[in-house]
């Protein structure tokens, strides 16, 4: 379920990136890398005889954001690597350095770190839900509620931290915009109610927001299509740089990664098949759209 979540999802994605603008959070697990560039930041910082609100104020942040890159707690977003490297001598260091950021591990259900990794390599990525919207679909209230109802209960910060993660998550699909995100999502799903009407509409102009980028696209299967081919579950189905082709299944406190061909053959069959019989993306928009007025 996507509760640790669906994708495992307890405390972000794995990855090497640097967060756009705007997308600045505290990371709940550094990395060593987040460390190492940290304390090459202060050292240059000192080197240059500035203070933290000195450089604050030279690039533009404020000097408890410098203080939390230094200490390994923020992931640096390009902004501030560009106006650090020009404010501490321009040598070239720091971008290089940026380059082989990457995020901590920790948080992420053991059987989805592998998945992870590759979900933020791969070339194309189809999904198929029954049971919630996918997690990179999801509202902050539609996340932070299937959070508060998980089993075993969790402490206010680690909801917190698990929330700021699956935000986070979604900008994948903003920062490859030349990938193809699929998505097809069951009709129950959207009309499952969370919190009040408000939350509601929220959620579907997320969902509509998300889903309006070329990259990517929304189906979705009416409550009159019927049976269909993926009733065994929820599919996920990637392709990587090389060509590969993979599946992954999740349940309760477990998760599959199947590389088998013959199991993603037919994983690629049932889901290319069910796209088929769902509505086109046109239409899954106006259903939505339908189901908003109805709110």
């Amino acid at each position: 379920m996507e509760h640790v979540g669906v994708e495992g999802e307890a405390a972000g994605a794995a990855g090497t990136r640097v967060v756009p603008a705007g997308e600045y959070e505290r990371e709940p697990h550094p990395s060593d890398s987040l460390r190492t560039f940290g304390a090459f930041v202060q050292a240059l910082r000192e080197h240059a005889g500035l203070s933290r609100t000195d450089l604050g104020a030279r690039v533009q942040y404020s000097k408890h954001t410098v203080e939390s890159v230094e200490l390994g707690r923020r992931m640096p977003d390009e902004a501030f690597v560009e106006r650090a490297e020009e404010a501490l001598g321009n040598t070239g260091a720091l971008r290089k350095a940026a380059r082989h950021l990457t995020r901590g591990e920790a948080g992420l259900a053991a059987w989805f770190r592998r998945w992870a990794r590759l979900e933020r390599e791969a070339v194309s990525l189809c999904t198929y839900e029954c049971r919630l919207v996918p997690g990179l679909l999801q509202s902050e209230g539609y996340a932070r509620a299937v959070f508060e109802g998980t089993i075993p209960l969790r402490t206010d910060e680690e909801l917190e931290v698990q929330l700021a993660a699956r935000m986070e998550r979604q900008t994948m699909m903003r920062e490859r915009p030349t990938v193809p995100f699929s998505f097809i999502v069951e009709e129950h799903v959207f009309r499952r109610r969370f919190g009040d009407a408000e939350a509601m509409r929220e959620l579907v102009d997320h969902v509509l927001e998300r889903s309006a980028s070329r990259n990517v696209t929304l189906q979705v299967v009416p409550l009159t299509a019927g049976l269909h081919a993926c009733l065994d579950g929820p599919v996920r189905i990637l392709e990587t740089p090389a060509g590969q082709r993979l599946g992954y299944s999740e349940g309760q406190k477990n998760g599959r990664l199947i590389a088998d061909p013959k199991e993603v053959s037919a994983l690629c069959q049932r889901y290319d098949t069910l796209r088929s019989q769902a509505l086109s993306p046109e239409e899954s928009r106006a259903l939505l759209e339908q189901l908003r007025g109805e709110l």
